[in-house]
């Protein structure tokens, strides 16, 4: 849904989340007052983000300033609700000039504020100070892209992930496979699933299809296979209807699911999804095609949902390969997609520097390595932290140094949801039969009435 239909929907009378200034100022003589927002509450959602916004980063942050000479106030703004309506809340107080002066929004909305005018680039509002934060040069390229639109950038990233294939180390020895597998086409795929099928494997691979795992299947399936075959869903301005990269993407889930190598009814189920890391975890699936959440929440020995006791020993990870070597998006022999979160400061606010020092103050070496400490860890958008931080992460460590560099990311605009769901369907069509130049035809028609006719569409 759209910011546009998001706020009609929601009606004007829901309460913004920040001050109705902008952050105020003024207030108590020369004090600058700031405020800082993001959907966290304290003993609620994402509690240990609230917390190091109200306990380190505020009295650390006046501390510096007033040590710079400048008073300065700042007021945590919090949030515990529901990303969509959370999304509204901000949407609402950007449109009618309020809001907090420093906000996260999810990178998948960075486009589509900006084309609603919502947000600024930060050169615009911050001038020379946006280019000249010696943060970004700890920020891999491929990584600042996520806070980048239309070649400017709008936000600093917050933080980000990857996906890589995992495989059963134990399943592959049986099928004599190696243990340290990388697969180098899509080809070496299909013949590990082969093998792995014939030593008797339930699933040999599992790849996400079809509309029952939503986004998943989008970020887990068919976007990286298509950034594998060389292909982008949009680029320059122009969505990509039935390329060819996307037949090639189709054909290789023909094969898997057309070839006896997945479990097409796994594609169709309500909890598909859940059910796969089940399997997973019990041995059932030799191949798996997942972010990086799936090793820290799902086959996490502690705390995931589909314990493994002996993770560390028996799964293993792997870059996607593309379909051949160098056929990848850019020219890449390995491809990934990412998502993550970005903090930006309010086009609204009355302090826009002040508030861009706190953004960039929270993405300071030490802030981020205080936020991510008592079992928070996680991938930060910066080197430096990821290999201090990442020392005893093997998984993590991985993904920041192999995988992020070569990363792509999802379209920020606002028809990006309802493309996504026409991709799903294309899969779902050819897990269920459909050959992939006739389901790649029928995501053509519907991407037409998506993103205004055929004169939007490359094919």
């Amino acid at each position: 849904m759209g910011v546009v239909a998001v706020i009609t929907a929601a009606g004007l009378g829901l309460a913004a989340c920040g001050q109705s200034s902008g952050g105020g100022g003024g207030g108590g003589g020369d004090a600058i007052e700031l405020t800082i927002t993001q959907n966290a509450i304290a003993g609620g959602k994402n509690a240990a983000g609230a917390n190091f916004i109200a306990n380190w980063v505020i009295p650390k942050f006046e501390a510096a300033q007033k040590a710079k000479g400048k008073n300065v106030k700042v007021k945590f703004v919090p949030s515990g609700v529901d990303d969509e309506q959370y999304k509204t809340k901000l949407s609402l107080d950007l449109k009618s000039g309020k809001g907090a002066d420093v906000i996260d929004i999810d990178g998948i909305w960075a486009g589509e504020f900006a084309e609603a005018g919502y947000l600024k680039p930060l050169a615009d509002l911050v001038g020379t100070d946006a280019d000249g934060w010696d943060g970004w040069s700890q920020i891999p390229e491929a990584v600042q892209g996520l806070a980048t639109f239309n070649g400017k950038k709008y936000a600093l990233p917050v933080g980000t992930d990857g996906r890589v294939l995992y495989f059963n180390k134990t399943l592959f020895q049986k099928a004599g496979l190696p243990a340290d597998w990388q697969p180098k086409s899509w080809q070496e795929i299909l013949d590990a699933g082969t093998k792995l099928k014939s030593s008797g494997v339930p699933v040999p691979i599992q790849i996400n299809a079809g509309t029952a795992m939503g986004e998943a299947t989008s970020m887990q399936g068919v976007l990286p296979l298509l950034a594998g075959a060389g292909g982008e869903v949009q680029k320059d301005g122009k969505w990509a209807g039935a390329t060819q990269p996307l037949k090639d993407a189709l054909g290789l889930y023909q094969k898997i699911y057309g070839g006896g190598l997945g479990d097409p009814k796994l594609q169709q189920e309500a909890k598909g999804r859940d059910k796969s890391f089940q399997q997973f975890a019990a041995g059932k699936i030799g191949i798996l095609m997942e972010g990086d959440y799936f090793w820290r929440g799902v086959v996490n020995p502690a705390t995931g949902v589909a314990k493994m006791a002996d993770r560390d020993q028996v799964v293993g990870y792997a870059m996607i390969p593309a379909m051949e070597p160098g056929k990848g998006i850019r020219g890449q022999d390995f491809v990934s997609m990412s998502g993550g979160a970005l903090r930006t400061v309010n086009p609204n606010s009355k302090h826009p520097k002040e508030a861009f020092e706190l953004a960039t103050f929270t993405l300071s070496p030490e802030g981020l390595k205080e936020e991510t400490k008592d079992g928070n860890v996680r991938i930060t958008p910066r080197t430096d932290v990821n290999k201090e931080i990442l020392a005893g992460e093997p998984l993590l460590t991985y993904i920041s140094e192999k995988v992020l560099p070569l990363t792509a990311y999802r379209p920020p605009v606002a028809v990006y949801p309802q493309v996504s769901v026409a991709l799903q369907e294309a899969t779902a069509a050819v897990v269920g039969g459909t050959a992939p130049d006739q389901a790649a035809a029928d995501y053509q028609k519907k991407l037409e009435g998506i993103v205004g006719g055929p004169g939007n569409i490359a094919s």
